[in-house]
């Protein structure tokens, strides 16, 4: 048996901008997204701290440094610029893997800069 365990989160992520009509996902400044071991075309979940909306995509690197964080397609009628978001990322193990398992937590400051890693 598997479960789905939290693997890293990018805590009071801002986003940068939103492109509506684009075919969807979260473009991520890459920088992040190795802190946070995301991959590109990584499943993530993202929850908006401003209107409390939760959606499912994918995560795609963005510039290097940038601190970009754009919502792309549908899901920037839920989540607009300058809304604070976190991402999720998960990983499935048996129970006995998720006990050993401690997920990265990566604090944003305003810029999209690392302000704390765990």
């Amino acid at each position: 048996m598997f479960v789905k365990i939290l693997k890293s989160k990018l805590h009071r992520a801002t986003v940068t901008e939103t492109k509506l009509h684009y075919p969807g996902s979260i473009a991520i400044d890459s920088v992040l997204m190795k802190a946070a071991d995301i991959l590109p075309y990584e499943s993530v979940l993202i929850v908006d701290l401003n209107n409390g909306s939760r959606l499912e995509t994918y995560a795609v690197p963005a510039e290097a440094n940038s601190g970009k964080v754009v919502i792309l397609g549908a899901a920037a009628q839920l989540i607009k610029t300058k809304d604070l978001v976190i991402i999720f990322s998960f990983s499935y193990c048996t129970p006995e893997e998720a006990g050993k398992l401690k997920p990265k937590v990566i604090v944003l400051d305003e810029n999209n800069k690392i302000k704390k890693a765990d």
